[in-house]
């Protein structure tokens, strides 16, 4: 079989790998000018590749339509990958949370193992090349039409691999563009929501604290009345609002509608500490600083750039002597500490989501094969298919096993 594969990132590599492992013959279309661009910022540069979790834990790390990818885990898991990228030479280590990255740190030689494996099988491609239509007759694909400068040329193929990715970090080339030539052909689509994305906000109080770090905090999400996340570990506090692991996590719990609602996010500024055990850790605090002004007694207790915004949200003047703090006022100072609340009005958009949620509505896809149900031939992998998990090396390694499953052309099943 002649395999057209559309997209040089993760899945379309890994499908590609996979079908010509498969004596299948394969031709892979980048329009970039390099394979893996999107790859080079994953990890921060240094590609989150998986994670090394027990299987049985990777469905619970994925937030949109975790059963549909059960044929796609138990065809190549997490530790497949890990086998897979050792057998092409690449080593690899195991960080804080089971993160697994190349020992070497570089997102680059994990584009580098994958293509050596294609170029020992034999793998054309073709870089700089758009694929700006699908082919198909009777529902039955037929082949690709390429832009390659001025000239339109039909490609010829008895399957094509979508592997475009979505809609997040488009200057990479994950613009979406795809969507449009696959509802041509009646792909059903859901809708497309960034992910793993920023939170933004409009208050000036928390964007003057950019830069500010907090580790060991409790972060809750509220979407009106309703908790959807809450999590421990690391935030940042940026120009627009807030960042980190925690809040690009919480992210993937929100949905774009609720945006117009309001999000609240509370921190717990203090988790390891009750209530009762905070409020006594701030009476001895007062006790040493008893005669200095309340915004000069926090220092042992908090970073300086919260001061301010604690203090304000207390409505405590923090000019008032410590002594002379009232027992209420220490309530809402300790009430404060537990609960900083921060209201969200927008997310950053796919400029700076992570990830995209909603894609290829997985009831047209097979599970079994990543067939469309409706265009024989047609076959879908990555993040382009509704998919999406939260942060740790999950997101890929839905790309390395959805695009192995679609590989798996001509296979015997």
């Amino acid at each position: 079989m002649m395999v057209l594969v559309v997209g040089g990132g993760p899945a379309g590599m890994m499908a590609a790998i996979s079908a010509a492992e498969n004596g299948n013959k394969v031709m892979l279309f980048e329009h970039n000018e390099k394979l893996g661009k999107k790859l080079f910022l994953t990890g921060k540069g240094r590609c989150n590749l998986t994670n090394a979790c027990p299987p049985e834990e990777l469905f619970d790390n994925i937030a949109t339509n975790r059963k549909f990818l059960y044929s796609a885990f138990s065809e190549f898991n997490n530790a497949d990958t890990v086998a897979f990228f050792s057998g092409c030479g690449l080593r690899t280590k195991i960080e804080r949370g089971m993160r697994v990255f190349p020992e070497s740190d570089h997102s680059s030689d994990v584009t580098a193992a994958l293509k050596r494996r294609m170029d020992k099988l034999g793998v054309k491609v073709r870089l700089n090349t758009d694929v700006v239509a699908l082919k198909a007759d009777a529902d039955i694909i037929t082949g690709v039409i390429i832009k390659d400068g001025k000239d339109r040329t039909f490609i010829p193929g008895d399957a094509v691999i979508m592997a475009t990715g979505g809609c997040s970090y488009p200057s990479t080339g994950s613009d979406g563009r795809s969507f449009c030539m696959l509802e041509s052909l009646g792909i059903k689509l859901s809708g497309l929501e960034p992910s793993l994305v920023p939170f933004g906000c409009d208050d000036k109080l928390i964007t003057d604290m950019q830069g500010l770090s907090l580790k060991n905090v409790k972060v809750t999400v509220s979407t009106g009345k309703k908790k959807v996340y809450e999590g421990f570990g690391e935030m940042l506090f940026t120009h627009f609002g807030l960042s980190g692991p925690l809040i690009l996590t919480a992210s993937a719990h929100v949905k774009e509608k609720d945006y117009s609602g309001g999000i609240k996010v509370s921190i717990d500024l203090k988790s390891a500490l009750s209530r009762d055990e905070l409020d006594r850790r701030v009476i001895r605090d007062f006790e040493e600083n008893k005669n200095r002004n309340l915004s000069n007694s926090l220092g042992k207790l908090l970073p300086s750039k919260i001061i301010t915004a604690v203090i304000q949200k207390t409505g405590i003047d923090p000019a008032k002597k410590v002594n002379e703090i009232t027992k209420q006022e220490r309530a809402r100072l300790v009430d404060t500490l537990k609960n900083f609340e921060v209201e969200v009005s927008k997310n950053r958009g796919f400029e700076e989501a992570i990830i995209t949620r909603g894609g290829v509505s997985v009831s047209g896809i097979n599970p079994s094969t990543m067939e469309s149900k409706t265009v024989k031939g047609l076959f879908f992998a990555g993040e382009m298919i509704d998919t999406d998990a939260f942060t740790g090396g999950f997101n890929l390694q839905i790309a390395w096993s959805t695009g192995h499953l679609a590989g798996q052309l001509g296979k015997e099943r």
